[in-house]
């Protein structure tokens, strides 16, 4: 509890510096956009996760994959932490609590002097076999995501679109279907969605991803039967689903493969104009991002008396939760754009 006329409200204990999100009683930044002495990053997106910090406390799948991005040099020191683990740091609680968006993302929860807040990062509530699923943590004050804060962005079942894809082989079995994936968590999930649904085919993949699989698969994420496109006979790639970072797509990468049939998954391909505009015939809606219901539903269940919004459409949100009683605001982060995990 508070002593005297000591201020316990998170709203002045969190402040928004040039760095980022800084907690000041446990001199800490949150997913830092510039190199800070004492880091806690919430998962390994690099919009979210710089190198060149003093010290980083993050899941131990986080910290595997900075190190597998930018060197195992790339912070000063690493304080790994598992879910539901508490570190004291300063005067601060710290707890991670699965935030369901990544392969180690998590959600920050801060308990001082008496009050909570909790720092969403990244989320999603859908079930992801490459990662923990979100667990609701309660607070008094939120920091949420707002990718898709717009009440246009309800994403379909995933299970839908999967079938959506693999009824299109069935459809064109001599076209191979290039899909662009971001390279950390969109390429795994969507390979271990296929599997669940019975595709035990290889499959295909972009040099720039063989990494970061290998760094799953070394993890415990079950990928299958993943081969290199690299040194395959053009024919040999008829019928069969090949992933690419996005920007391959219309690179002269594509040209090698035969009759392709271009595709993309993302929350983004929801837009029918950005689906067109990337010249995609198949639009895979699968976004690691919560939607806009999904979104709304966290806000209000976490019981929080104040909410900020950022990383995305803040306005609707803000505007949301006022209507439901909830004080809130749109914290403009800067270094906090379009991310790789949509």
């Amino acid at each position: 509890m508070s002593t005297g006329n000591k201020p316990t409200h998170p709203r002045h204990w969190l402040e928004v510096r040039p760095q980022g999100l800084y907690c000041a009683p446990a001199d800490a930044y949150i997913d830092p956009t510039r190199a800070v002495p004492r880091a806690i990053i919430t998962h390994g997106h690099s919009d979210h996760a710089r190198a060149g910090h003093g010290a980083v406390l993050a899941t131990q799948e986080t910290l595997r994959i900075m190190a597998c991005r930018y060197g195992e040099t790339s912070v000063g020191g690493a304080q790994p932490a598992r879910y539901g683990e508490t570190t004291l740091c300063g005067d601060v609680r710290v707890t991670l609590v699965p935030a369901g968006h990544i392969l180690g993302s998590a959600q920050v929860h801060l308990v001082h002097d008496g009050a909570c807040a909790v720092i969403s990062g990244d989320y999603k509530r859908r079930t992801d076999p490459t990662c923990a699923t979100f667990e609701l943590a309660r607070c008094d004050f939120f920091v949420t995501e707002a990718t898709f804060g717009l009440p246009v962005f309800r994403h379909p079942p995933t299970s839908g679109e999967i079938a959506k894809l693999l009824s299109s082989l069935a459809i064109f079995p001599d076209r191979c279907h290039l899909i662009g994936v971001y390279a950390l968590g969109k390429c795994q999930r969507l390979i271990a969605e296929l599997r669940e649904a019975g595709y035990d085919k290889p499959v295909y993949i972009h040099g720039a991803l063989m990494q970061l699989c290998a760094l799953y698969q070394e993890m415990g994420v079950a990928l299958g039967d993943i081969r290199p496109v690299m040194g395959m006979p053009k024919d040999a790639l008829k019928g069969e689903i090949v992933l690419a970072p996005p920007s391959a797509l219309a690179d002269r990468w594509s040209r090698r493969l035969p009759d392709v049939l271009p595709c993309a998954a993302s929350g983004w391909m929801q837009i029918r104009a950005r689906a067109k505009q990337s010249l995609v015939e198949l639009p895979l809606v699968i976004s690691d991002h919560a939607d806009w219901d999904e979104l709304t539903q966290t806000m209000t269940q976490t019981g929080a008396e104040e909410v900020w919004v950022t990383h995305g459409r803040e306005e609707a949100l803000v505007y949301y939760a006022q209507g439901h009683g909830i004080k809130a605001q749109a914290l403009s982060l800067l270094g906090y754009e379009e991310d790789e995990g949509e």
